[in-house]
């Protein structure tokens, strides 16, 4: 029997009759929680109000707004562009199109980064503080991570779209957080003079440009110029372990995002490239996820 939505239905049952919905469409590994998130943005409330009040009835104006943006997420859009925010890292973050939607799996980057920083402290005690760049920032996630644990770090953050450069500029600007944004196709906008920094972090386009999981749920929505980069996926990662080491101080690191099935090739760049003390970091899956090297 199908199940559909109307005015007459509680919370509850609104919530039952959108879970099914999307379960039947295979659409997403969470549809409970989709459709809780979808009924907090139609009411304007938070999901602890549905659970408090799960036999509350919404009004007809409430109702409304809802079966709009449950149709979107069953045409396959991506639930972060229909509420127009993801959470990363505790800090809620405007997203669109024009941006890459943070992923869990990119906080491991964030942590790897802050226990180097944590391990190096005493090398910036007094001051100057330390500095970095996060390359191709989309939505600002990762700066904004690691500038709100560490607010001294001084952080210069580029990506090549100047879009989303405004989406990094407006969560820079929610959260009180300074970053320097620049427009720069990688390393492009820091060439002359070289300008180095003690941290290099990229969460960089790694999918091969192929891959049949594109077609395949919310990446259908996001901009291919942040996901895929060549035949192997590594055009993007080869650049800048080729370019990093000139805009590094003498034993700063480059840390890098990369595929979990990428991480020999991955090494092998930064060694050919002539990192030391490179490190293999793992998500929380457990799969291989980061990789880390220093210029010595």
């Amino acid at each position: 029997m199908t199940m559909s939505l109307n005015e007459s239905q509680d919370i509850q049952t609104l919530l039952q009759v959108a879970s099914h919905q999307l379960t039947q469409h295979g659409l997403t590994d969470s549809p409970r929680l989709d459709a809780e998130l979808l009924l907090s943005q139609a009411l304007n409330v938070s999901r602890t109000y549905l659970f408090t009040w799960p036999e509350k009835v919404p009004s007809s104006e409430q109702f409304k707004k809802f079966p709009p943006l449950l149709a979107q997420r069953l045409q396959g859009q991506p639930i972060a562009h229909i509420l127009g925010e993801r959470e990363f890292w505790g800090l809620p973050l405007k997203v669109t199109q024009d941006t890459l939607i943070p992923r869990p799996d990119t906080e491991t980057l964030v942590e790897t980064t802050l226990t180097l920083i944590t391990k190096e402290a005493p090398k910036f005690f007094p001051p100057p503080y330390p500095t970095l760049l996060d390359l191709g920032t989309g939505s600002g996630a990762i700066a904004l991570a690691l500038k709100s644990e560490h607010p001294q770090l001084a952080i210069t953050a580029v990506d090549q779209s100047t879009e989303a450069l405004k989406i990094a500029q407006h969560n820079a600007d929610t959260h009180q957080l300074t970053i320097q944004f620049l427009q720069s196709n990688w390393f492009s906008a820091l060439k002359r003079p070289h300008i180095h920094f003690d941290y290099i972090v990229s969460n960089p386009p790694y999918i091969e440009e192929q891959d049949p999981h594109l077609t395949q749920g919310d990446v259908r929505f996001e901009p291919r110029s942040a996901l895929t980069s060549g035949e192997d996926g590594l055009d993007d990662i080869r650049q800048i372990t080729q370019q990093a080491g000139a805009h590094l101080t003498p034993q700063g690191w480059l840390i890098i995002e990369h595929g979990y099935h990428q991480a020999d090739a991955v090494a092998k760049l930064f060694q050919i490239n002539g990192f030391a003390n490179i490190q293999l970091q793992h998500d929380l899956a457990g799969q291989p996820r980061v990789t880390i090297g220093q210029r010595l």
